[in-house]
């Protein structure tokens, strides 16, 4: 499976134009960009620029076309052009395999796959076509996705205001007005907990991809919670920022997945989060278990988990040796392959698995981490939605799900 690009990055000279700005003075948009750029936009694929340019002729000229709007982080001056590429992922925490970059120079493309090999680079005669490939089609177009590239200019504004903010932290964060909502899902959330399930690398906890068949299989089933957080604040929504799959187990939640994305993780969503599902547990009288499994960009999670307490720990209400550290069930806690599987888990072990980590059982397989919860205090800074999952939940808790 391709995975989809995330960003795509335009040189302008001979590629998203035609003519030489510098040079012709007056350049026009090479056929079929308009509608590319339009449509990559609306599939939620962040664009930017990285073009050897007087930057202030070159935005001005971008204006009058009507794209500047479009694109975010543009590099334009005189520097390389891979450096211009490796700033602008860096600054939206993206791998350089997510990256896209499109230019007429070969010399210009031989030199970004040089120092950074995993960027993917296309000739500017292959631009009017890029829309078609599988890797600019993502699977399923969310309504976050369609404002995305807004979500993250809000996030550019926000940034700048905290950089310029002499406040201490904690006083700039209460004057975002930050609101978690956390909500059980419902059909209509599906798609944006599955591209969250995707997406999200660095805070996902198993780097495992639930399909969408497999979580509307959960939504059904009466033992398991898919949760779904989202975020705003005064400059503007975030979108969906994370994705939690609960087991309820006689004498234990187990924490299947929880991924969260790196967006908002200086503004403490992941912490709440976790601290609101420990804090729930405590108040229903069960311990918690949480699948991780390393993969080469989740360290920070592990770190997460471990901080607020999980530790590799055997513990009765674990239930049998499948369950424990070091013996790992498949891809999230499923039954083994072959046995039946009512839960609907992911993808089963041997299969692709689209985010690119090894297969749960394998090297760097499953860890089942432990924690006796106890009470935990709200967060200071964020005000909080979210159900009491302590509560005994009927058929139509279900069914009206917030």
């Amino acid at each position: 499976m391709v995975e989809t690009v995330k960003c795509l990055v335009w040189d302008l000279d001979d590629t998203l134009w035609r003519g030489t700005l510098l040079e012709d003075g007056e350049v026009e948009l090479a056929e079929g960009i308009r509608r590319v750029v339009v449509e990559l936009d609306a599939r939620g694929i962040l664009q930017s620029v990285a073009s050897k340019n007087d930057h202030d002729l070159a935005w001005a000229k971008l204006e009058q076309l009507g794209l500047a709007e479009y694109f975010v982080l543009p590099q334009i001056g005189w520097g390389t052009k891979s450096e211009s590429v490796r700033r602008i992922a860096e600054r939206l925490r993206f791998a350089p395999g997510t990256i896209a970059f499109v230019d007429d120079r070969a010399a210009e493309r031989a030199e970004v796959a040089f120092h950074l090999p995993e960027v993917r680079c296309y000739p500017a005669e292959e631009a009017a076509q890029l829309a078609e490939l599988p890797d600019f089609s993502p699977a399923v177009v969310t309504a976050d996705a369609r404002r995305r590239r807004e979500m993250y200019q809000a996030g550019f504004r926000r940034d700048e205001e905290r950089a310029n903010s002499e406040a201490p932290d904690a006083e700039f964060l209460r004057s975002l007005e930050l609101e978690l909502r956390i909500g059980r899902a419902t059909g209509e959330d599906i798609s944006r907990v599955e591209e969250l399930t995707l997406r999200t690398s660095q805070m996902n906890a198993t780097g495992v991809h639930y399909s969408d068949r497999r979580l509307r299989e959960l939504l059904t089933d009466p033992d398991h919670e898919v949760l779904v957080a989202s975020m705003a604040d005064r400059f503007g929504p975030h979108g969906a920022v994370g994705v939690l799959l609960v087991e309820r187990l006689p004498h234990r939640w187990h924490l299947k997945l929880l991924a969260t994305s790196c967006r908002v993780v200086s503004f403490g969503a992941g912490t709440t989060v976790l601290d609101w599902l420990i804090d729930r547990a405590a108040a229903a009288g069960v311990h918690l278990t949480a699948d991780f499994r390393a993969t080469e960009r989740n360290r920070m999670m592990e770190i997460a988990y471990r901080f607020a307490g999980f530790e590799e720990q055997d513990c009765g209400c674990t239930g049998g040796a499948a369950q424990r550290a070091g013996e790992a069930p498949d891809a999230a806690g499923a039954p083994a392959a072959g046995a039946s599987d009512p839960a609907g888990a992911p993808d089963p072990a041997g299969a692709p698995d689209p985010t690119g980590a090894p297969a749960a059982g394998a090297e760097g397989g499953v860890q089942v981490l432990h924690l006796v919860p106890s009470s935990r205090p709200g967060s200071p800074t964020v005000r909080l939605i979210a159900p009491d999952l302590a509560a005994v939940r009927t058929a139509g808790d279900r069914a009206t799900a917030p």
